[in-house]
């Protein structure tokens, strides 16, 4: 592997390791100190209201005068030692205004990356997802370490671990590679070129995917636990769906050789209404267990889909502000509704009726997708 695309892999490792800290057992830590469903979804919602305004600001940024690594390693370290604040309170406010100052920060990594990513790629982009794959690999070692190590020493743990994974990623991020600037500046009007018929409709069907995990990523784990099962178990159901995502991913060159981005989209929304559907309609671990392996589509194929879709659909000089929107509209601004809504009813429809309603959302974004796709014409070839 060249050393660009090995720093990138290593990034994601470390991106999506931290991730397996924070997404499963955060939540449930806010529990632990006694926060309220309405609490929790307010600090996820705060959150990602943060990585939407941000995200876009930082990429806008970069794009305008060409310093996407400057401000990709400058906002590493900061949102590394913002998080530190975790350590000093567990009170509801000072909680809540840590999560917005660290998610300023934080905020265009993840966009930055996958810019980073398509680039180095070059023309292999349909190899993207063995990139990607490190991120899995890291999320699905880390849950199932976890699940053990907070049996042992209790889930306060989680905070300096992801403290520590952070500055690991800074600290590694100083390696990235440069990039060559594009042979067109972008001009102020470029984003424009972003706004078409097409591109709304992905990014109106991507929102409402993403609203409908909501309630899995904020109460999945809560749900698990108040249905008795252990900490062991709730990180042993995460692994198992990383582990599927990962095998979409390492599969993505056979993948989007075979089929278009769309068919792939749209069974993607298929597969998430069984999914919410299974979790609205049992509790047996088993089943449990086999719903976490759609996760390979509902989360591993519809994100590359996504954003090898948006990569097609973003003109040459945009191309960060196109994957900063695509992040921004799904993974902040659909998750941010996803968690308020979800917040909202915890307490008052439980999580089986959430889950009943994630998969009527999944339904709809999905019948608009494919009601799109089906009365125009498809993309031209794939590129990649």
């Amino acid at each position: 592997m060249p050393s660009g695309r090995g720093v990138l892999a290593a990034q994601y490792f470390l991106y999506f390791g931290v991730m397996g800290m924070y997404l499963p057992f955060f939540n449930l830590y806010c529990y632990k100190l006694g926060f309220s469903g309405w609490q929790i979804g307010a600090l996820s919602a705060s959150r990602s209201v943060t990585l939407i305004l941000f995200s876009i600001f930082w990429g806008v940024l970069a794009d305008r005068f060409q310093s996407r690594r400057g401000i990709y390693v400058a906002c590493n370290f900061i949102s590394a030692a913002l998080w530190g604040l975790f350590l000093l309170t567990a009170d509801f406010f000072w909680m809540w205004t840590a999560t917005i100052l660290h998610g300023i920060f934080y905020a265009p990594l993840i966009a930055f990356l996958e810019a980073f990513a398509m680039e180095a790629l070059g023309r292999d982009k349909k190899r993207y997802g063995r990139m990607r794959a490190w991120g899995s690999l890291a999320f699905i070692l880390v849950v199932l370490a976890l699940g053990r190590g907070i049996d042992a020493y209790g889930v306060k743990i989680i905070v300096s671990l992801i403290f520590a994974g952070g500055w690991a990623q800074a600290l590694v991020s100083l390696g990235f590679p440069r990039t060559a600037a594009p042979a067109q500046r972008p001009k102020a009007g470029d984003w424009r070129q972003l706004v078409t018929g097409r591109v709304a409709i992905f990014q109106i069907c991507a929102f409402l995917m993403l609203v409908s995990h909501g309630a899995y990523y904020t109460f999945f784990s809560i749900h698990l636990a108040k249905l008795g099962y252990g900490t062991f178990f709730i990180g042993a159901s995460w692994a198992v769906a990383v582990a599927a995502e990962i095998l979409a991913m390492i599969s993505s060159e056979r993948i989007f050789k075979r089929w278009r981005y769309e068919t792939v989209l749209i069974v993607s929304f298929a597969v998430a209404v069984l999914r919410w559907g299974g979790l609205w309609s049992s509790d047996s671990a088993v089943v449990l267990l086999m719903l976490q392996l759609t996760h390979a589509v509902t989360y591993g194929t519809f994100h590359m889909a996504s954003i090898l879709y948006m990569d097609h659909l973003a003109p040459p000089q945009s191309k960060t502000l196109g994957q900063v929107v695509n992040n921004a509209v799904s993974y902040g601004l659909g998750l941010m509704a996803g968690f308020f809504l979800s917040g909202a009813l915890f307490q008052k429809i439980g999580a089986h009726n959430l889950f009943a309603l994630s998969g009527g959302i999944a339904l709809l974004g999905g019948m608009i997708f494919a009601a799109y796709s089906l009365t125009h014409r498809p993309l031209t070839k794939q590129k990649g």
